[in-house]
């Protein structure tokens, strides 16, 4: 099998297993959750894509990894990261909080859409032995953050639930 053909069933099935966890797991569980405490758990997680630095870190990766891909990646996902950073320092001001969210969602996912774009733009998948120990950054990490964007999102558009007192008594009218 093609170093090309393993990197995309690697990232296919990565997809697959996230999905089929987020569904079963992810899912009920951010649900159960006010729409505060959902966005604040899925900025934890991507507090965390400062890891992302590693593709422009000699060592771990190839020298021959190409920049164009190495470079945009690196700095997204820092970028994403520290405006996640930012929500969860800010959960307690909503009027700083929702837009952090906003914005870190928003950049996280252009940042990925982007990286595909540049992986496919400079041969990534044919070349793949080239990420070395970030190979399984695209693999395991990208599906469940793109995949947490997407709920994010579900959960900034879903309409709130109207709660009814129950000791409110009838409606006047």
């Amino acid at each position: 099998m093609s170093t090309e053909m393993v990197f995309q069933t690697h990232l296919v099935l990565g997809y697959v297993a996230w999905l089929l966890c987020f569904g079963a797991y992810g899912l009920p569980w951010l649900s159960s959750m006010d729409r505060v405490a959902a966005q604040r758990a899925i900025a934890t997680l991507h507090g965390f894509r400062f890891f992302g630095l590693v593709f422009i870190l000699p060592g771990v990766v190839s020298p021959d990894l190409p920049a164009g891909f190495a470079v945009f990646a690196a700095y997204g996902d820092f970028a994403t990261g520290l405006l996640a950073m930012l929500a969860l320092l800010t959960v307690r001001l909503p009027r700083l909080f929702w837009p952090f969210v906003v914005a870190f969602n928003l950049v996280g996912t252009v940042e990925l859409v982007v990286d595909y774009y540049h992986a496919i733009q400079v041969g990534l998948p044919e070349h793949a032995e080239q990420m070395g120990a970030a190979y399984a950054i695209p693999i395991i990490y990208v599906p469940l953050l793109m995949i947490t964007h997407v709920a994010a999102f579900y959960f900034l558009l879903r309409p709130l639930k109207v709660r009814v007192l129950a000791t409110a008594g009838p409606a006047v009218l």
